[in-house]
């Protein structure tokens, strides 16, 4: 469940697997619901490395550059996003799923279904797809 991205939006799920989950959900949080510029490079004090750090910062323009250039890109508010993630943590962190669904703000059913899969989920295999 932790690498299935799916449940992100568009750009969301690109940004996070190149620059890992926290970043997409750090840019969602900081800049969801706006269009934002995304340089060809993002220097110290840059909205963007201050949002997400130098490395994740340094990713997202590498994915996005254009030649010499960078874009505007609408980034998604992503709150059921949040909300998975920290349905999962919860989860993970041995809550119950009633706990898990009350602390993400999900439906119980929701948690239920997370717990049966991340249970399922052997770690000791990876995912053929």
């Amino acid at each position: 469940m932790a690498d299935d991205l799916s449940y992100l939006p568009g750009i969301l799920a690109e940004i996070a697997e190149v620059a890992g989950l926290d970043a997409a959900l750090k840019l969602a949080a900081e800049k969801g619901g706006q269009t934002v510029y995304i340089p060809s490079h993002a220097d110290d004090g840059h909205w963007l490395t201050d949002t997400v750090g130098r490395e994740a910062a340094a990713a997202i323009c590498e994915l996005y550059r254009v030649r010499n250039t960078g874009g505007r890109f609408l980034i998604p508010i992503a709150r059921e996003a949040s909300a998975r993630r920290a349905l999962v943590k919860a989860l993970e962190n041995g809550a119950s799923a009633r706990q898990a669904a009350a602390a993400s703000g999900l439906h119980e059913r929701t948690a239920f279904r997370t717990r049966a899969r991340l249970k399922s989920k052997d770690p000791r295999q990876g995912d053929l797809f």
